[in-house]
């Protein structure tokens, strides 16, 4: 197993060597730098699982190493203690405010150190595991999609076009990192699905549609176990519902689709009309929206979205993938 590496930054080397010397008996990496604009270099270039972080040093304070490394999405995880001199529950808060994980006094007991330290190595490694896992998944939707010239990238373009519609919508910051996830794996649940179905150029039975209609909840199945994609598991089950209440698989009506499904939903089948098919080449652009638009009160889709996504497509808002003009 991998020895987690510690980054101690400190303008006074006798002070990282006295915490180098606490650290020296535990099975950890030590890693320095003596200001912040050398830590900063150290961290993007290659994050450690763990800084250990003076707050008064020259050119760059501790306060903005640690703003920087809570605000860039590659390091935003990377457990932050403040090791300071600084008393004033002010100076406290201030780095707790930035996202720092922890906060130590000097001078402090070794063994509160390395109980703060293991504790948050235990959360980190936690959540590297379930970013792992996140990776897999999504991999597996990519590897699926790649054996299909027709769907390859489409789960990609649809979480883009969906993300779009999110923006207009002025949804949270959160949600739409949500809808992102589900629109990544909202076909996932085609992997239980036989491929000479899914490459099928003539019309499906009806036994061979029931199959099809099956990947939804079949997603939803394999996506449950993960935790972290609990809120992007009602966007998988439910892209193919329909406003007017006759989609599948609950057959759910209007506002009682999730917004993700119904956003998903429009996203989803614009690009399925602008991409080849085994059944059909791909519509041009001003097509699909013709048709979209004529057919936007027909119960498919929530017309308002249809609206906001069309006019995002009109004004030339979004970069269109593998589609005619």
């Amino acid at each position: 197993m991998k020895k987690p590496r510690i980054l101690i930054v400190d303008d006074n080397k006798v002070n990282i060597e006295l915490l180098r010397a606490q650290l020296k008996p535990y099975d950890y990496t030590i890693e320095t730098a003596l200001d912040g604009e050398e830590a900063l270099s150290k961290i993007l270039k290659d994050p450690p699982d763990m800084v250990l972080l003076d707050l008064m040093m020259p050119k760059i304070s501790g306060y903005e190493v640690c703003r920087s490394i809570k605000q860039n999405k590659n390091t935003q995880f990377v457990p932050v203690i403040v090791i300071t001199a600084l008393q004033e529950l002010d100076d406290k808060l201030k780095a707790i405010e930035l996202g720092a994980d922890d906060f130590l006094v000097k001078p402090f007991n070794k063994l509160e150190l390395i109980t703060r330290i293991k504790s948050l190595l235990r959360m980190k490694e936690l959540h590297d595991d379930l970013d792992t896992s996140e990776s897999i998944l999504f991999s597996l939707a990519e590897a699926l999609e790649a054996k299909d010239i027709y769907t390859r990238g489409h789960s990609e373009r649809v979480a883009k076009y969906s993300l779009e519609i999110a923006k207009a919508l002025v949804l949270p910051s959160h949600e739409l990192e949500v809808i992102r996830k589900g629109g990544l794996l909202h076909d996932i649940g085609k992997i239980g699905v036989r491929e000479d179905i899914l490459l099928k150029p003539g019309r499906l039975t009806d036994e061979e549609m029931v199959h099809v209609r099956s990947h939804p909840t079949r997603g939803f199945d394999i996506c449950s176990p993960l935790k972290s994609l609990e809120e992007a598991l009602t966007c998988i089950r439910s892209h193919h519902e329909r406003y007017d209440g006759t989609g599948y698989p609950d057959g759910l009506k209007g506002e009682d689709i999730p917004i993700c499904g119904q956003i998903l939903a429009v996203a989803d089948t614009f690009d399925a009309m602008t991409t080849d098919r085994p059944y059909r080449k791909a519509l041009p652009v001003a097509t699909a929206i013709k048709i979209m638009e004529d057919e936007n009160e027909s119960g498919q889709w929530n017309p308002n979205i249809v609206k906001i996504f069309l006019d995002i497509i009109k004004n030339n808002k979004i970069e269109l993938f593998n589609s005619k003009p």
